[in-house]
């Protein structure tokens, strides 16, 4: 049944609540704050890109506490084995029996820090959780929590010694951004509160787990033209043809921009995707995607300029078209 006006209304409200809560822990971020959010309401992952420091621990906890759910980090490391991630089987002795023990992966909103310092196995270890959304283990499967979303980082500085995640494990990620620095007056305010500097504690929650679920639903009945779509699909088209990249848009890429447009049209309180909805998200959604040429890489070439050139080149919808 399609999303009626009123109960986009009232996602939107919801929505609001929700980034003003988070906004508690970190100031002067609701933008980023809208893009996770939508992420999480578009059943998707997150990943975060930025300088240690920035607020991503406090963003996972400050989305768990707002939505009434768990959280969990994991610290990535060299020496990390999967089993650290998913869990182990151990044997009880006093019963004679094995017994699953979760890892840390079995929360609703799960901070994966540093990915990029683990092996591949271990990083294959929490895709395939993230793809999935169950752990298996000597044959037994074990559910994520629902909702489930994992919000990864990786450092952009210090890179030797790490094992970059391959483009396509980056397509396993809804959207890619970053949380910066704040602004000169946000900082301040930062340091104003300097004596209790995890905000993120301060946070009661807005909404319960089983209304994401619930909302999550909802909002993905959000009524999508077939010119919206036809939109969404030339664009991915665009950017494989460019001759600067050497791997353009995935269907999946196209699969999780109609998703998150949904999201973002109700979140602004309508039931129906404008093509402006695209144009908001298609840098977050789709510039981790793109592999550039490394000699178009080399002349300047960047995979946020492909983007942008497919925006430019391929014509929007019209109005009622």
């Amino acid at each position: 049944m399609a999303l009626s006006p009123e109960e986009a209304t009232r996602f939107a409200r919801t929505f609001a609540s929700l980034v003003d809560n988070v906004s508690v822990a970190l100031l002067d971020k609701s933008h980023v704050i809208r893009l996770a959010l939508t992420t999480l309401f578009a059943g998707g992952h997150l990943l975060l890109e930025d300088a240690p420091g920035t607020g991503k621990t406090a963003l996972a906890r400050a989305i768990a506490a707002t939505i009434d759910g768990s959280n969990s980090r994991i610290q990535f490391t060299p020496d990390m084995l999967p089993s650290d991630i998913t869990g182990v089987n151990m044997y009880d002795q006093s019963t004679g029996e094995w017994h699953f023990h979760q890892g840390p992966v079995f929360a609703e909103v799960v901070l994966a820090d540093e990915i990029n310092r683990a092996s591949p196995k271990t990083q294959s270890a929490l895709l395939e959780v993230m793809e999935e959304a169950q752990v298996t283990v000597d044959g037994v499967s074990h559910p994520a929590g629902s909702p489930f979303m994992v919000i990864a980082t990786q450092n952009p500085v210090e890179q030797a010694g790490t094992y970059p995640l391959p483009e396509a494990q980056l397509d396993r990620f809804l959207m890619k951004t970053s949380l910066g620095y704040p602004s000169r007056a946000a900082m301040i305010d930062v340091l104003a509160g300097a004596a209790a500097p995890d905000r993120s504690r301060m946070i009661r929650p807005v909404v319960a787990t089983n209304q994401v679920q619930r909302l999550s639903e909802l909002v993905a009945d959000t009524h999508t033209d077939r010119a919206v779509l036809d939109y969404i699909a030339a664009l991915a088209e665009a950017t494989r043809d460019d001759e600067s990249a050497t791997l353009g848009v995935s269907t999946r890429g196209a699969i999780g921009m109609a998703r998150c447009s949904r999201v973002w049209a109700a979140a602004q309180g309508r039931n129906f995707v404008l093509p402006d909805d695209v144009k908001a998200l298609a840098g977050p959604v789709w510039t981790h995607r793109i592999m550039v040429d490394p000699d178009a890489s080399f002349s300047g070439a960047t995979a946020a300029g492909i983007v942008s050139r497919a925006l430019t080149t391929v014509p929007a919808p019209a109005a009622g078209a």
